[in-house]
């Protein structure tokens, strides 16, 4: 098994985890539901953290529920943390075993909060310090590099969402992810080619907004990982705020601009950047408008709503990483320094 196969192995663990988790989500979806819950206090790292960031988004505006990100030193290395009475504590890990994250769910019990874990392991120390477990069902993932942990996180946090919600019309949506993904990895010999332009790069600017916030922090973090580029990743809408300022002609610039409520946003942005400061750009779209601004255009396939496209558009970003990753000659299945399992304090 390799990073190759995992990323081509997420429409069967996608399908796998609709199939046989939906009833327990909803189960978990109506204890939540009848215990009240207004707001919710989430602790992740790495990968996990932007699965974090993709539930920021869509538990608020699907849910109504407010999410505060954890800092989980406050409850090691400082021991002072924050009153967390009355939320839902949610602890999401594909590998359960980092400590910091489970004294964040162990703090919420001490509280007498609902806690819940989001994991692929469900005999893990996270699990065992929550109140309800989620298994995403990724299988063994060998790859240091996380691909498949990844949607199937961002898929337990959208399957939680439209059951919370009572949403038939969510679930029929989802139920058309897989397809949607085998679209995209239909390209993947052309994403191949294309990631040879880019074998010398050594820095860029990988830019979303909106839902895919997420995918812009995750698709930096696999270059950083898998091609060690110094991939800086920000909100569109951040990024007029400062750093714009670095880019100058040819500067690398990686964007995801699917169709949806911020697209006139990235739009202009995209423009901006090809016109009057002669970027170098890699856009993820199902925009024509958006991909002819590129020299390196992705189509995601249409119809995909916003709030589905993080975890379609994360695959030719996994794809792109993986791709480069050979180009400049380095092995993605043993990226230097990091290992599978990272443990934290």
């Amino acid at each position: 098994m390799t990073l190759q196969s995992e990323i081509f192995e997420q429409p069967e663990r996608i399908s796998a985890l609709l199939e046989n988790q939906r009833l327990s989500v909803e189960k978990i979806a109506r204890t939540i539901q009848d215990k009240g819950i207004r707001w919710i206090f989430l602790a992740a790292r790495g990968t996990s953290d932007n699965a974090g960031r993709y539930a920021n988004y869509l538990w608020g505006a699907y849910n109504g529920l407010p999410l505060a990100l954890a800092t989980p030193s406050l409850f090691t290395y400082y021991n002072r943390p924050p009153t967390i009475t009355g939320a839902l504590v949610v602890g999401i890990s594909q590998s359960g075993q980092s400590p910091d994250i489970v004294s964040v769910l162990a703090e919420g019990r001490r509280q007498s909060c609902l806690t819940l874990a989001i994991t692929n392991d469900p005999a893990s120390p996270l699990a065992g310090a929550a109140d309800l477990v989620l298994d995403i069902q990724a299988g063994q993932e060998k790859a240091v590099a996380a691909t498949k942990t990844y949607t199937t996180e961002l898929l337990a946090v959208a399957m939680l969402s439209a059951a919370m919600a009572k949403n038939k019309t969510q679930w029929k949506e989802l139920g058309k992810v897989p397809g949607w993904m085998e679209k995209v990895l239909k390209q993947d010999a052309p994403v191949a080619q294309m990631a040879e332009r880019y074998r010398y790069m050594r820095q860029c600017v990988v830019l979303g907004r909106g839902y895919n916030y997420c995918t812009a922090f995750e698709w930096a973090l696999k270059l950083k990982e898998l091609t060690y580029v110094v991939a800086e990743p920000y909100s569109s809408a951040d990024f007029r705020h400062g750093p714009i300022a670095m880019i100058e002609g040819g500067f690398p610039v990686m964007a995801v601009a699917p169709n949806g409520k911020v697209f006139d946003s990235m739009l202009d942005m995209l423009g901006k950047l090809r016109h009057d400061q002669s970027a170098e750009l890699v856009v993820i779209s199902d925009e024509k408008r958006a991909l002819s601004l590129a020299q390196s255009p992705i189509l995601l396939p249409a119809g995909i709503p916003e709030w589905l496209t993080p975890i379609v558009s994360i695959v030719p970003g996994q794809l792109f990483a993986s791709h480069l990753t050979h180009a400049k000659g380095y092995d993605p299945e043993k990226p230097r320094t990091i290992a599978k399992v990272t443990e934290t304090h």
